[in-house]
């Protein structure tokens, strides 16, 4: 009921913030197609011009020790012949110089400096998705594996300049949806995702020797950059993470544990995460897998984790992954629709009426999958907060007053 009557209201929409979104970066090129054009032509890395002339990537601080740019390490790496023109022998001591290569991270803060060596960079790590993608024997080797994720750490991992996110949280449900800051090094960072993506999947790098190098440390770190302004590399991240969690059984409490403790900080703390709606829809697909009966630990989860996040002012911007990872769990175990409801009671919205509307929203979804014991244990407390709801002067809530009394006939009578 509660549902046909809200249908109406006019709820805000989240828009796509940098245009349709991809599986994996939302560009209007796949990186497929730019690895394939440049590995099928040849180019004169000495005379193009800098496809990344005019950025500045604004964000010096790495976590990792990026290599400095220096003279020796420009004027050699043009030299390097193509992976295809090489005999096998020599094949994995040339990756692994373009490798070490690709570690040099360049400041983007001058668009005018190191033009002809970011453009060097960008088609050596072109070359070495396209060779990953056909040939990806060599990376099974220890010595590449190492310097695979060395490459990764250190282009992807860095600090990120102070965002503002004060205004976006008190006034988010007033607030047109602003533009946020693209990443200006992006047309090398999606290159080193889309590496890192294809690396993880590949089916022919053993779990076992690569799970030294993506160890919990690494994951911590892809976890931290989830706080990216940038929604094509929160989506990027947000496919890498799964495919971890999929592939690495070893490391799956960890990652769950550290989202965990990332929306404790966000709940608690700080009110102030970019990332939150990416983490939510990654645990959607975690919690569809979990085993019945559910563990302990799983049930905790949603009572410490999932539903405190109906505090946060923003709740808006993740309302419907939300939902979903909540209704998740009293499908697999109905038994804990009591224990969602009363959660939600207790962080009902007092003065914001739109909050108010998705709670009401997702009491519903909750009552659809409760039964008859679990909703006698709620019902009081419930009808008590629906009464107040009731008397409420807001537009949008008055409609459900105006449907009440064909409501509590319907109630009655079944």
């Amino acid at each position: 009921m509660f549902k046909h009557i809200l249908s109406k209201l006019p709820l805000k929409s989240s828009k796509a913030k940098h245009g349709e979104k991809r599986e994996h970066g939302g560009t209007n090129n796949t990186i497929f197609d730019i690895v394939s054009s440049a590995t099928s032509s040849s180019i004169d890395l000495g005379t193009n011009k800098s496809r990344t002339n005019g950025e500045n990537h604004g964000n010096k601080n790495s976590k990792v020790g990026n290599s400095k740019v220096s003279s020796s390490s420009s004027s050699s790496c043009g030299s390097l012949p193509s992976l295809r023109d090489v005999p096998s022998s020599e094949k994995q001591i040339l990756l692994i110089k373009k490798l070490n290569l690709c570690c040099v991270v360049y400041d983007f803060t001058d668009p005018t400096k190191h033009l002809r060596e970011k453009e060097i960079k960008h088609h050596t790590l072109l070359e070495l998705v396209d060779y990953l993608t056909c040939s990806n024997l060599e990376f099974c080797d220890e010595t590449v594996m190492n310097d695979s994720i060395k490459m990764v750490s250190t282009n992807l991992f860095r600090t990120f300049p102070p965002q503002l996110h004060e205004n976006r949280v008190t006034e988010g449900f007033d607030l047109e949806e602003e533009e946020l800051p693209m990443e200006p090094a992006w047309s090398h960072l999606q290159i080193v995702y889309e590496f890192l993506v294809r690396f993880i999947g590949s089916s022919d790098i053993d779990a076992k020797q690569v799970k030294k190098y993506v160890n919990q440390s690494f994951i911590l770190h892809l976890l931290e950059l989830f706080d990216s302004q940038d929604s094509r590399e929160r989506e990027y991240l947000k496919t890498i993470l799964h495919r971890i969690y999929g592939k690495f059984m070893l490391h799956r409490p960890f990652i769950r544990k550290s989202i965990n403790n990332i929306f404790y900080t966000f709940i608690f703390e700080t009110e102030k995460h970019n990332g939150i709606t990416e983490l939510l829809e990654v645990l959607g697909s975690i919690i569809n897998g979990f085993a019945l009966p559910l563990k302990k630990e799983h049930k905790l989860f949603l009572v410490h984790a999932l539903i405190p996040l109906h505090k946060p002012k923003c709740m808006i911007f993740y309302n419907q992954q939300l939902s979903y990872c909540i209704t998740q769990f009293v499908e697999k175990d109905y038994k804990l629709a009591d224990t969602v409801i009363m959660g939600l009671l207790k962080y009902w919205p007092i003065t914001n009426s739109s909050k108010e509307v998705m709670f009401l929203c997702g009491v519903e979804e909750v009552l659809e999958l409760t039964r008859l014991p679990e909703f006698q244990r709620c019902m009081i407390p419930l009808f008590r907060q629906i009464a107040r709801c009731l008397k409420s002067s807001h537009i949008q809530i008055w409609l459900l007053r105006k449907h009440c009394h064909c409501a509590i006939v319907i109630t009655l009578r079944a």
